[in-house]
């Protein structure tokens, strides 16, 4: 059964620490476990052991799950179509789905809506699965999904963990919200009862050529005051949300996306190539309407423009976005959005590592067109940007707050074009400013020891100061800073470092 997942989780802003519950491994005692060959075995047959396994997949779709059941497939065996058990397993005893034998067993939608239907069940674990869905070219309209988790008019559905899962070639539409397409969705929908997920584990899982979303999870359910225009009747929050250690490659939209999150913990995954497909705006990784979201220890890059790396978007409270390494992003590394008549607040952005994200025309690497996010605290950065003509492109009133940043353009200047926010303590190099710098500032070479090496969140000590560097002792003192900065150092109570090191 699956292990619990070790979730590492660094200092939220206070009030906020984030919440996690472990998967439950069922009792092995109880359950019937039902075995599927779809290269060798017999509809006819019992299905209740490796050699009495079934064909097909319309053969569990078509039994009834108790608590405590196991689906088993055959590992080096394909089967077609779309797996939509029935039944829900309990706290005690989920309903787990896995290989057996030697290798991973397929399922291949071939065009279906979903090649893993989970629809209105709850208590499931999925695990070693190779699962694709692609088809003839889709409509405008036409939903497909590798795993689709979907309530409807449900209340609230617990646990699901999905782990060691490669989903892969899904070929829908471009649509994120409501009818989306991609990878591993969740989706909280119907009108009735108001309905949502507690407790979702996505851990080590791999998402490739998907469109649009890699993995994601959308509601119905999202009006409340910072979101006053949502679809439904009111908020319903999706709990104990964790997405762990995934890598997400090649999606047609968006990498990671977390709509009504109510402490998600995003962290440690690897989002290498977005906005691949999409005729619209898209994000490496980001949360909508949501409470308290923690984004750590992810790499996010090579997303295609205007695609940026991270967000704080509409209806957000309290965003967290730290110690994460962004690189060769098309339009920048982070997009500022309160949208659609949203109310977002309360954002930290910190110890983060920004390189070679590009940025022209009206991009920044940091960029606003929407409008203020009060609270914005956006502080210890480093941002190497040697290939963007801007740094900072903000279009309307903010109070955004940029404290002990290390800024580095291209050679030949970049921009810094916020007349808006408020700057203090950083360090600029290769940088102008109409507006001027903020108080403060140093226009230096900081002395990074060897920038524009990074190949990973862990590989990143290219970024640390060199004896003598002015950003040594130069930075302010700010509250609620965290315990470390990017490299695990300890956070001093005054003179900190300018930038993540």
């Amino acid at each position: 059964m699956l292990a619990a997942v070790a979730a590492t989780v660094a200092l939220v802003v206070p009030g906020a620490a984030v919440a996690t519950a472990a998967p439950v491994s069922p009792d092995a005692s109880s359950g019937t476990t039902y075995y599927v060959d779809c290269s060798g075995g017999s509809d006819s047959a019992a299905g209740t052991s490796p050699n009495s396994a079934w064909k097909s997949l319309a053969m569990v779709n078509a039994t009834t799950l108790r608590p405590g059941d196991a689906i088993r497939l055959r590992g080096g065996s394909s089967c077609a179509g779309t797996l939509a058990p029935r039944g829900s397993g309990s706290a005690a005893a989920p309903i787990t789905i896995a290989s057996y034998g030697s290798g991973t067993a397929r399922i291949v939608g071939g065009g279906a809506t979903a090649a893993v239907f989970l629809h209105n069940v709850q208590y499931y674990e999925l695990s070693n699965l190779d699962i694709s869905n692609e088809g003839p070219a889709p409509t405008a309209t036409q939903q497909r999904v590798g795993i689709y988790v979907l309530l409807e008019d449900f209340g609230i559905g617990h646990h699901y963990v999905i782990s060691n899962v490669s989903v892969h070639n899904v070929n829908g539409c471009d649509c994120r919200d409501p009818n989306s397409s991609g990878g591993i969705l969740f989706v909280a929908g119907g009108s009735s009862v108001p309905t949502g997920f507690d407790c979702v584990h996505v851990t080590g899982d791999t998402v490739a050529h998907v469109d649009r979303t890699g993995i994601g999870t959308v509601s119905y359910w999202q009006r409340r005051s910072q979101y006053p225009n949502g679809p439904g009747t009111t908020w319903v929050p999706m709990t104990h949300l964790v997405i762990d250690g995934n890598h997400v490659s090649d999606t047609g939209g968006d990498g990671i996306m977390v709509f009504n999150g109510d402490h998600a913990l995003i962290q440690h995954n690897v989002v290498d190539g977005y906005e691949e497909r999409s005729a619209d705006y898209n994000v490496g990784a980001y949360a909508w309407n949501s409470d308290y979201t923690v984004f750590q220890y992810n790499e996010v890059a090579d997303g295609k423009s205007p695609g940026m790396a991270f967000d704080l978007e509409g209806g957000d409270t309290a965003t967290l976005i730290q110690y994460n390494l962004s690189h060769d992003n098309g339009a920048g590394f982070l997009f500022i959005c309160p949208s659609q008549g949203s109310v977002s607040s309360g954002g930290i952005v910190r110890y983060n590592i920004s390189q070679n994200d590009q940025a022209s025309g009206v991009y920044g690497v940091f960029t606003n067109p929407c409008g203020d996010e009060p609270g914005t605290q956006i502080y210890n950065n480093t941002i190497y940007a040697p290939g963007a003509a801007n740094l900072v492109e903000v279009y309307g009133a903010s109070t955004a707050a940029f404290t002990n940043n290390i800024f580095i353009g291209r050679p030949a200047g970049s921009v810094l074009n916020d007349p808006h926010s408020t700057y203090s303590h950083n360090i600029y190099q290769n940088v102008s400013s109409g507006s001027g710098f903020g108080s403060d500032a140093i226009q230096a070479d900081p002395l990074l020891v060897a920038p524009g090496t990074a190949t990973s969140v862990g590989d990143a000590g290219g970024y640390q100061l060199d004896d003598g560097s002015p950003a040594l002792g130069a930075g302010t003192a700010i509250t609620g800073s965290g315990a470390h900065d990017y490299f695990g150092n300890p956070i001093p109570s005054s003179d900190p470092n300018i930038g993540a090191y």
